[in-house]
């Protein structure tokens, strides 16, 4: 089938990448020139595992090719997926669906025949209702169906999720539009992966739901971890012991820094004002949100209660700067937070991660990036693992103490075990976990 993504960006690449290696013939469709031309030239301008080899392969066969003429794009095509953003408005924390809402203008200009559209972006409940409203105010005659088919991909793990997804959630009841997304769908059916037809606004409902509820469960462990801190209890066996459970499951109950990137914050918070707007407050999700953003910051009094409770005037090494492992993005990272809240304290920050420094040093000017963590280590008089790069997980601890003023680990992911570490005459602080060997 002959399929156009409007946007270029994070889910519209991955997205169109993928369809394309599914056997379609897929176009996507960006605005921003730089970003097409750097495409076109063979640079992807996000990093993601195994993304670049799959455009390169796409392309050369022929099935994926990139433009900035929609209408050119549009000729003959069966479905058109918008794949902008929608990040949170400032000033009110509702999404931003400017973008969302401009492409459906474009579309409502340049489609020529039957086509289904279908946002892939995360919207509101009742985004695809203005999106058909918007197409029919435009082109009257426009012959379209709009559905909702949200991303559910794992950034660092999205070519996979979107191959093998545990369910293809699809918001239409109009059987024109099922019968064309079943098409596109179908090579993933010999993986067995269940596509759930519904309503649009359930469709949509739906993301929001599964973001909420896994940033809850991450929020939920978090505080357990601290309260395993008092009590003398370890947050990994908890984990462990409640993730047994098949009505509860072991994934998102990793106690850490807290939750960030280009979901969840800003979809739990679209869903609270939301669900306010609508006289149903959400008050679980409200709080969530509420305890991320604090536990952000505590992360940085945890550090500076390791240092002796003060860094004024010394160096704190940071390795790990983006969201999670395996991607470039910054986006609501907590090592923002924490390295702003050390540098208010008056500590120099050194730091070091492998993918996302370039967009980091935009956002920390003061920050001092080093090219690998020995670098980072120089001088400090403490160092933090915020994210757990594979890199991380075999540090070199007789070299980091010769480099360091003082030996002070503190492990915000619980990478390391106590012993490991404090066998190397290290000082060693976790997430919810006694520093004792054998507890």
């Amino acid at each position: 089938m002959k399929i156009v993504v409007i946007g270029a960006g994070y889910v519209g690449l991955v997205s169109g990448v993928c369809f394309a290696d599914f056997g379609h013939d897929v176009v996507c469709v960006e605005s921003d020139v730089s970003k097409i031309e750097a495409l076109l030239a063979g640079r992807v301008p996000i990093y993601e595992p195994g993304l670049e080899e799959l455009v390169a392969n796409n392309r050369r066969a022929g099935r994926l090719s990139f433009s900035n003429n929609l209408s050119d794009a549009l000729d003959g095509a069966d479905a058109v997926f918008i794949a902008v953003g929608t990040p949170s408005r400032h000033g009110d924390g509702h999404a931003d669906l400017s973008y969302v809402y401009g492409a459906a203008r474009d579309i409502a200009r340049s489609v020529k025949r039957f086509t289904v559209v279908v946002t892939k972006s995360t919207v509101p409940v009742g985004t695809g209702d203005e999106v058909e409203r918007i197409i029919r105010s435009e082109n009257p005659a426009a012959d379209v169906i709009v559905a909702s088919n949200p991303e559910f991909l794992r950034e660092g793990a999205a070519i996979t999720d979107f191959k093998r997804p545990d369910r293809i959630v699809v918001g239409t009841q109009d059987e024109r539009a099922q019968a064309v997304l079943t098409e596109i769908y179908r090579p993933l059916f010999l993986n067995k992966s269940p596509i759930i037809f519904t309503d649009r606004r359930t469709a949509e409902l739906i993301k929001y739901a599964s973001n909420a509820f896994l940033a809850m469960k991450i929020t939920f462990i978090n505080e357990i971890a601290d309260l395993c801190e008092r009590v003398g209890a370890n947050v990994q066996h908890v984990a462990r012991g409640i993730g047994a459970d098949g009505r509860i499951g072991s994934k998102f109950l990793h106690a850490g820094a807290g939750y960030g990137g280009s979901c969840f914050p800003k979809d739990t918070l679209a869903l609270v004002k939301t669900a306010q707007d609508h006289g149903s407050p959400v008050r679980l999700i409200e709080t969530t949100v509420t305890v991320n953003d604090e536990r952000k910051r505590a992360m940085a009094s945890k550090i500076i209660l390791a240092c002796d409770g003060d860094v004024r005037g010394k160096t704190i090494a940071i390795l790990g700067l983006t969201f999670k492992p395996n991607t470039d993005d910054m986006r609501e990272a907590p090592s923002l937070s924490i390295i702003k809240a050390l540098e208010e304290a008056g500590a120099t920050v050194r730091a070091y991660d492998p993918e996302g420094v370039k967009s980091a040093r935009a956002m920390l000017p003061n920050v001092v990036f080093c090219d690998n963590a020995y670098e980072a280590a120089e001088g400090a008089c403490g160092i933090s693992l915020v994210t757990e790069w594979d890199q991380f997980r075999a540090l070199d601890w007789s070299r980091l103490r010769l480099l360091m003023s003082e030996p002070v680990f503190i492990d915000l992911r619980n990478v390391y075990t106590p012993e490991e570490v404090t066998r190397h005459g290290f000082s060693y602080h976790s997430i919810g976990r006694p520093v004792s060997p054998g507890n």
